[in-house]
């Protein structure tokens, strides 16, 4: 028996969680069959054991004979091919995961047999099998320790040149191997898994800009997990606006849903959600002057405001267009609801006419409280959120001028809104909320399911 450590391999699972509930941003749920593929592209499709395991040397075979048989030397016996044609993943409910990879190896050396000296191929399968655990997790990454690495040897055919070869040789060759390849394979895959770990940990632990707004930093929040059916991960996304600054989320506890036959369960939360919006949401104030040449009611939306405005106004009474300067209010606020997701936001919408003085005239500052639909998609591994304008409620902030009664303006401002803010306000939302890729597992043709309080991805 021989215990390797490995130290931080990301997708290596320890100590299951006992109630698999996390306070993390997002959380991901990957299938066994979705494990042995990443590690089958890292390790075998990458070349990363077969670079390894290049200039593999055995040591010398030696035996002494006997009566009947010479005595046998077998020397520069060394690696010339490697197939390996399978790796394998059965997770281990709390315990870790059980890597095996099958492999057929090609040695060639020198053989002598009494005073005859030839060349010998001997072809060897061989199964190496491991247990692996995560321990002493911290600051995004942890100790994996590897227990009962085995290799079991399968077949074994030998061949010389002179097609001679007594019982004792072969009996010779496989007691030699089974006694020497274990300590010299081991090792091997202890190399490559240090290397893997390097390659798969950065697509955990990463640094992802949001266009010039700021930063989304992903980071392992505990110890991975497993289950029979999944390996879990919960990660942090701290998002930070240019400058430094955090913008807070917090999160109430959730159990990852069944992962059936998908590849991947990408959890994203709502509060994650809402700190991404009001990074990529940082929009200056509109303004512009309210012409059927910027929105198609602008006329309607101007006599509105004139049929409205106090009988006593000279100022109400003006030929020249009102200006009109929209300014987001607070922050945005995602709902998300069995099967559907909403957007709250509140714009301030301000209509007002500039004296020759260079004052300001405030006919009315209004507040408008958006209820908006969101559609969801992936493009180019980034959440996109489309919105369209549900419900508006309209409510009066002020009135320089003593309008009161607003009621009439409530069609007029929907369209404003939509003709002008909503499609700024998409504009940002399409930059996309990037996100991790797990493991590298590409996010193509994923189905959403929407519950309350989560947003879920099946890949």
């Amino acid at each position: 028996m021989m215990v390797l450590k490995l130290f931080g391999i990301i997708f290596f699972c320890g100590l299951l969680s006992p109630s698999q509930e996390v306070l993390s941003g997002l959380s991901c749920a990957v299938s066994p069959r979705a494990m042995q593929n990443v590690l089958s592209d890292a390790i075998i499709h990458n070349g990363l054991i077969h670079q390894h395991l290049q200039g593999l040397v055995v040591p010398n075979i030696m035996g002494e004979g006997g009566q009947l048989n010479s005595p046998t030397s077998i020397t520069d016996l060394h690696l010339i091919k490697v197939q390996v044609p399978r790796l394998s993943v059965v997770l281990l409910p709390g315990i870790g995961v059980q890597l095996t990879i099958g492999a057929k190896l090609q040695l060639r050396g020198n053989c002598l047999v009494g005073l005859l000296s030839e060349l010998i191929d001997i072809l060897v399968e061989v199964n190496i099998t491991a247990n692996i655990k995560c321990t002493n997790f911290e600051s995004g990454t942890f100790q994996v320790v590897t227990e009962d690495c085995l290799c079991i040897l399968g077949a074994v055919k030998i061949k010389v040149l002179s097609g001679l070869l007594t019982l004792s040789v072969n009996e010779l060759v496989l007691r030699q191997l089974t006694a020497t390849l274990p300590a010299l394979l081991c090792p091997v895959v202890d190399i490559v898994m240090n290397l893997v770990n390097i390659h798969l940990l950065s697509t955990l632990n990463a640094v992802i800009p949001v266009g010039t707004a700021g930063t989304i930093h992903y980071q392992l929040a505990s110890t991975p997990y497993t289950s029979g059916k999944f390996v879990g991960l919960d990660l942090d996304g701290v998002v930070k606006q240019v400058g430094g600054s955090t913008i807070p989320h917090d999160s109430s506890p959730s159990a990852l849903p069944p992962l059936m036959d998908r590849l991947l369960l990408l959890v994203m939360r709502q509060s994650f959600l809402n700190a991404a919006l009001t990074l990529l949401l940082q929009l200056p104030p509109q303004t512009f002057p309210c012409t059927t040449d910027v929105f198609s009611s602008a006329s309607r939306l101007q006599e509105a405001v004139w049929t409205i405005a106090p009988a006593g106004c000279s100022a109400c009474r003006g030929t020249s267009p009102l200006s009109i300067k929209l300014t987001l209010r607070g922050n945005p606020l995602i709902l998300l609801e069995e099967n559907k997701a909403s957007v709250k936001l509140s714009v301030l919408i301000q209509l007002f006419s500039n004296h020759l003085d260079g004052s300001i005239l405030n006919f009315l500052l209004l507040k408008a409280d958006l209820a908006l639909n969101v559609r969801v998609s992936i493009v180019g591994g980034k959440l996109v959120l489309q919105l369209a304008l549900g419900s508006t409620s309209l409510s009066l902030e002020s009135s320089d001028v003593g309008i009161s009664n607003i009621s009439t303006l409530k069609p007029h401002c929907s369209s404003l809104l939509v003709e002008t803010f909503v499609p700024v306000v998409n504009g940002a939302l399409s930059m996309g909320i990037p996100l991790p890729k797990v493991l590298r597992i590409p996010l193509v043709n994923v189905d959403f399911r929407i519950k309350p309080g989560l947003m879920e991805f099946l890949v």
